[in-house]
């Protein structure tokens, strides 16, 4: 199937025609990226013997770091990269289109939230602002942008600018609830000044300390953020410079992915074997989104994936974890 014909599915996927596309899109990936296809020689997997979409091998996202994963042959217009906070190699993702990332993006969020016209969106996301090649800065300035809001916005350190406008909009604002998005340290640093009243807002983290602050769970974050801004629930956004695609939780941290995306887990110690439904194990996602790179993507981190597609995520595999799967080495 053509490049072109596999590009307009994505666009009208469904839960039912996922299987069949996330399939064709396997065997394109498989005949156009050569490392996708030296991945599959090594496992021994004949692509034409792969016919159910739960049997279609993900690729461990540390080759990320160490390969540029491109299907077919073409030039990126830009390239997200990771903040490397670990002080290790960071990821690079390579994008074909600008458009395509922008209008995937601009529907996942539309789809849970509503329009992003006349929306104020404002941005709190230094350690994204103070590097290059964030594919999370990037969507957020087309947010602003789409937004057409004159208090649209990034902010870096001003925080008492950025809450005296939060409290205007808490009081002023008409429209649909304005959106602040932000890294998890920024949130934290922002909740020291916070008011207790701003319950007509979104507030979303993004997650990240960034080594500024003590790592939490969700659930602690969550809770420290609700007291400080007074509002009924803490919204989070799962995405990664690896992914074309984001997932939203509106609340306790279950995310909801766009009809792009879909999270599996595996097994710590066979990562080709899939877990029980319900069981915690590493994440595989799916992204069909990532059409010209690589869609199957085995990730670092570990989650709990509902009967429903939505899906927690609740930690990181170990150093020892990963050591002892070889199939994660290429």
């Amino acid at each position: 199937m053509t490049r072109a014909a596999l590009r307009q599915r994505i666009t009208e996927v469904s839960p039912d025609t996922f299987d069949g596309l996330a399939l064709d899109v396997f065997r394109y990936q498989a005949a156009h990226n050569v490392i996708y296809a030296k991945f599959l020689e090594l496992l021994r997997v004949d692509p034409a013997t792969v016919d159910r979409a739960t049997d279609i091998p993900h690729l461990p996202i540390a080759l990320f770091k160490r390969y540029r994963l491109k299907s077919g042959d073409w030039d990126p217009v830009r390239t997200f990269t990771s903040s490397g906070t670990t002080g290790g190699q960071t990821s690079h993702h390579p994008l074909r289109e600008e458009e395509w990332y922008r209008q995937g993006a601009r529907r996942t969020f539309e789809r849970r939230y509503g329009p992003l016209a006349g929306r104020p969106v404002l941005a709190l996301l230094p350690a994204y602002l103070e590097r290059t090649g964030s594919s999370l800065v990037f969507m957020a300035e087309d947010f602003i942008r789409r937004s057409g809001h004159p208090d649209s916005g990034f902010f870096l350190d001003d925080l008492p600018a950025l809450l005296k406008k939060l409290l205007r909009l808490q009081l002023t604002h008409e429209g649909p609830p304005p959106l602040l998005i932000g890294v998890s340290f920024a949130l934290l640093d922002l909740a020291e000044f916070a008011p207790n009243d701003l319950s007509r807002l979104i507030i979303m983290e993004t997650g990240g300390m960034k080594g500024r602050r003590k790592e939490l769970t969700r659930a602690e974050l969550h809770g420290i953020l609700r007291d400080a801004f007074g509002v009924e629930h803490i919204h989070s956004e799962y995405g990664m410079t690896e992914l074309l695609s984001q997932a939203y939780a509106p609340r306790d941290g279950v995310f909801l992915p766009a009809p792009t995306l879909r999270a599996a887990t595996r097994q710590v110690t066979d990562p080709l074997s899939p877990t029980a439904p319900g069981k915690t194990g590493p994440l595989n996602l799916t992204d069909l989104a990532n059409l010209d790179t690589i869609s199957f993507i085995a990730t670092d981190d570990l989650g709990r994936v509902a009967p429903d597609g939505s899906f927690e995520v609740l930690g990181r595999l170990d150093a020892a974890d990963v050591r002892g799967c070889n199939l994660l080495v290429l």
